[in-house]
């Protein structure tokens, strides 16, 4: 919604500057996106001219010479290229300095050998209009003002804009007036009587046209007039810089009274030319499938029967709420127009534009839910529009179908409950201020105020906390003390699983992964991406874009999205980890599993180059086992992994994530050809884990530190290459307790010639500690005959070197 302050200022002017406004109206819940210029600059180069005399420019048969009095007692030379141009004509002029609407600075110069000494100003030229045909004659009969008079004073050349982001409940803000209200209880500067307050039209039967409608629910009101003798023709140019300023092109007199009325007080309308409306009778009924109608775009649109038409005896005539059409709309040589201002169902038109793409100033109102007590308010603002601008007769008389409206509400605002949810007492002759200019009534009662709630703000304001909201925001939410809300049998912990979700994020971040929030909304296509053809996911009924049609089984997806963003804006090392919710479907009719999940992803050097390592080793398989470990292990997990793969992972550098003897997740790499779909390239490693599998961790147990050393030796033992080195380490393990206290894989070795086709050798680091002695040599020997007894007969290895 664009407010110029000029127009605003008519209804509501706070002595405060534009920038200022925006913030107290932002602070007070109207959001202001920004503050436009709107128009020229340099407003003091900006003058009321007299042409003197006008004559042919004698080397340009479309240009004119002309003298012009622009208050400084010597008549200045102007070269002007319209054609209306005449002498006795009260015009606007540039001088030279001006700064025109596109920001160029008007300079003296010479046309064909004349010298030019600023410009006659057309429309466009000053940002009121979009006419460049012919300059604006402000008077031709010498009563226009006067000469040297500045132009900002005669015309509205340059003001500041207020660009509204106005949020769905508030319709009422898609009007000037409405948001003057808002400005009028957010600043205390006064308000002006409604426009519409004074209607030149009148109740009762109206002759000359009849409207049925068919279903009230979807058009709530329908009300219309019926003007004679129209002329159609331009709009004055206070009517087109009001227009042009808020964003909207003149067209004609008739079409731009329509346009004012809506963006004065928020209600659309739409005229009609009634000698093209077939058999002056309009019905409101649902649409037919394949039903076809030609908008006033000039498209041809093909409704549904879940869409609202207005027709007449030869058909279509406009799709309620969103476009009129083509066939009956006015044109030049209208002479008697219906005006139309009706209301429609809010949801019913939102629905009706998605489907066919098509969205209008209307449809944006329409959609929010006006109420039909505005139907009339536009009404009054174009019936005194047309009589003044267009010469029309106005006839006697108001078709109105379904009005003035419900009932207004009434609702009890109690002072305790205030206080209560504000966590501090707003005095009761206060609130009663706010909302009364807001233009609620109030009244006294025993314990607060009865209120009742405007037709405006009817869909809005239902209950108390609504009410309590209004005086909250306006009475100053910075004036409300920090407090904690009331809360029966809860304490201040956190729970078992929130500390795991925190545990989880801090080992992350410590050991160097930036954290990242993705959408919980996918494409489709991203699983044919991952290679996942074939998954099921949860699809949206009503997605925001194709884009987002699908709630993810996985946060792969985003941690790879992120990672290209990344990478095309020049990042080379990435180390990235998102925490959230995933959705895997379950049967028809039931809710979707939303376990949480934990997904990393590094691809890059490990650490930053130095002079002693220029180039660091790249990330892998070994570099995402190694976080995931520092995570397990912070949650103190029975884990393991073991050799198995996703459509995604590259083969042989995959495995599964085992906790407690269940898979609960993937680690490994990402396949070549799936990095490539978001332009990776080198080794990208990660993993994923459903955290809610994780069992709570269990309590720390703690070693007393020994006094008595420790015996170190090295194994090097030879086993089939189908043979993990998680298995040796398992059967090493068991074999040397109680006294071995660690065995670690230290080095990989392999050649057939030397240890037989098909085998390795793995180098272990074997620890031996007792609690309460020394070991002695003997001790350990027979730990180690243990061992290697344990490796030969569980898993067919030898000892290199040995038999």
């Amino acid at each position: 919604m664009r407010v110029p302050l000029f127009w605003l200022y008519e209804y509501s002017k706070p002595d405060l500057s534009a920038a200022q406004l925006a913030e107290r109206l932002a602070m007070t819940g109207t959001e202001v996106e920004r503050v436009e210029r709107h128009g020229v600059a340099g407003l003091e180069h900006f003058v009321v001219g007299k042409v003197l005399r006008a004559e042919r420019h004698p080397d340009a048969d479309r240009l004119s010479v002309c003298l012009v009095d622009i208050g400084t007692g010597e008549p200045s030379q102007i070269v002007c290229g319209a054609p209306n141009v005449a002498a006795g004509q009260t015009v606007a002029v540039a001088k030279p300095g001006a700064v025109m609407p596109d920001g160029t600075v008007l300079q003296k110069a010479h046309l064909r050998g004349q010298e030019s000494n600023g410009m006659i100003l057309a429309e466009d030229e000053v940002a009121i209009g979009t006419e460049h045909a012919g300059i604006m004659v402000l008077s031709s009969d010498g009563d226009g003002p006067k000469p040297g008079s500045p132009l900002a004073d005669v015309l509205p050349i340059a003001t500041d804009v207020l660009v509204l982001e106005v949020t769905p409940n508030r319709p009422d803000c898609l009007g000037v007036y409405g948001v003057a209200r808002e400005v009028h209880a957010a600043t205390g500067a006064p308000l002006v009587e409604p426009p519409w307050a004074s209607d030149p039209g009148s109740e009762g039967d109206l002759d000359g046209a009849s409207v049925t409608v068919e279903s009230r629910k979807l058009c709530p009101r329908f009300t219309a007039r019926i003007f004679e003798d129209v002329t159609i023709g331009p709009s004055p140019p206070w009517l087109k810089a009001r227009l042009t300023a808020a964003g909207q092109r003149p067209i004609s007199n008739v079409v731009d009274i329509t346009n004012y009325a809506m963006l004065l007080t928020g209600q659309p309308m739409h005229a009609y030319d009634l000698d093209r409306v077939a058999g002056h009778a309009l019905v409101i009924r649902r649409a037919k499938d394949g039903e076809q109608i030609e908008t006033l775009d000039g498209q041809m649109r093909t409704v549904d029967s879940d869409m609202v038409l207005i027709t007449d005896a030869d058909g279509p005539t406009g799709i309620a709420g969103v476009m009129g059409g083509a066939r009956s709309e006015v044109d030049p040589g209208t002479t008697r127009v219906l005006m139309e201002a009706a209301t429609w169902d809010g949801a019913n038109v939102h629905r009706t534009s998605l489907k066919l793409g098509l969205r209008s100033e209307a449809s944006a109102r329409f959609e929010k839910q006006l109420q039909p007590e505005q139907a009339m308010h536009g009404q009054a603002i174009a019936a005194q529009l047309m009589i003044d601008l267009c010469g029309a007769r106005l006839l006697p008389g108001t078709i109105d179908v379904g009005g003035p409206g419900p009932a207004l509400q009434k609702i009890r605002l109690r002072d305790a409950r205030t206080a209560s949810l504000l966590g501090a007492p707003v005095a009761r002759a206060r609130a009663r201020q706010i909302l009364e200019a807001l233009e609620f009534e109030a009244v006294d009662a025993p314990d607060g105020l009865d209120v009742t709630v405007p037709a405006f703000r009817r869909a809005d304001v239902t209950r108390e906390a609504d009410l309590i909201e209004e005086v909250a925001r306006l009475d100053g939410l910075e004036k409300l003390p920090a407090t904690l809300p009331p809360r029966r049998g809860a304490s201040g912990r956190l729970t078992v699983r929130q500390r795991v979700r925190r545990a989880v994020t801090d080992s992350l971040v410590a050991q160097g992964l930036h954290e990242i929030v993705g959408w919980s909304f996918t494409s489709p296509e991203q699983a044919a991406r991952l290679n996942l053809e074939r998954a099921d996911a949860v699809q949206l009924a009503n997605p925001m874009s194709s884009e987002q049609a699908r709630l993810r089984t996985t946060l792969l997806g985003s941690l790879l999205d992120t990672a290209r963003l990344n990478r095309s804006r020049g990042t080379g090392s990435l180390a990235l980890f998102e925490t959230g919710s995933v959705y895997l479907p379950r049967d028809p009719g039931r809710q979707p599993d939303e376990p949480y999940h934990v997904a990393a992803l590094i691809h890059g050097p490990v650490r930053p180059p130095n002079w002693r390592e220029p180039e660091p080793h790249a990330a892998d398989f070994f570099a995402a086992k190694g976080v995931l470990a520092g995570v397990l292990g912070r949650l103190r997990a029975d884990w393991s992994v073991e050799a198995a793969g996703e459509p995604f992972l590259h083969p042989g550098r995959a495995a599964r994530i085992v906790v407690g003897g269940h898979p609960v997740g993937w680690l490994g790499e990402i396949h070549p050809s799936v990095a490539a779909e978001w332009d990776l390239d080198g080794i990208v490693a990660g993993f994923e884990f459903d955290l809610d599998a994780v069992p709570e961790p269990t309590t720390a147990l703690f070693e007393d530190v020994t006094s008595y050393p420790e015996v170190r030796e090295d194994l090097a033992v030879i086993v089939a290459d189908t043979i993990t080195a998680a298995q040796v380490r398992e059967v090493v393990r068991r074999a040397g307790a109680p006294l071995l206290a660690g065995a670690e894989v230290f080095d990989v070795y392999r050649d057939a010639a030397r240890l037989g086709e098909g085998n390795v050798s793995l180098a272990l680091r074997l620890t031996y500690r007792a609690p309460d002695r020394t070991l002695t040599d003997a001790e350990v020997a027979a730990q180690r005959e243990q061992i290697v007894e344990a490796l030969a007969r569980q898993l067919q290895g030898r000892i290199r070197g040995g038999t």
